[in-house]
């Protein structure tokens, strides 16, 4: 049986950032929000708004598709 290890998105988050000694006050401020209010998002107590995304994965140097939870390689649509 293989088990896949699930996780919410303030999770990867989270873990993330302390796996790369970033802050919480350093994301807010990158956010340009209060600390406060960032822990909140991070700790699932309050749902962080989607604009804050990009600026999650630019500091944190990873893909939104990693901190959503998609699979790799998935296809972009030909426009």
């Amino acid at each position: 049986m293989h088990l896949v290890m699930c996780m919410y998105y303030n999770e990867k988050i989270q873990i993330t950032r302390e796996s790369k000694n970033i802050t919480q006050k350093q994301m807010a401020e990158h956010l340009n929000i209060k600390q406060q209010q960032y822990a909140r998002y991070e700790k699932g107590i309050n749902v962080m708004p989607i604009i804050y995304l990009k600026g999650i994965c630019e500091i944190l140097g990873v893909s939104a598709d990693y901190i959503i939870g998609l699979p790799e390689k998935m296809e972009y649509p030909k426009l």
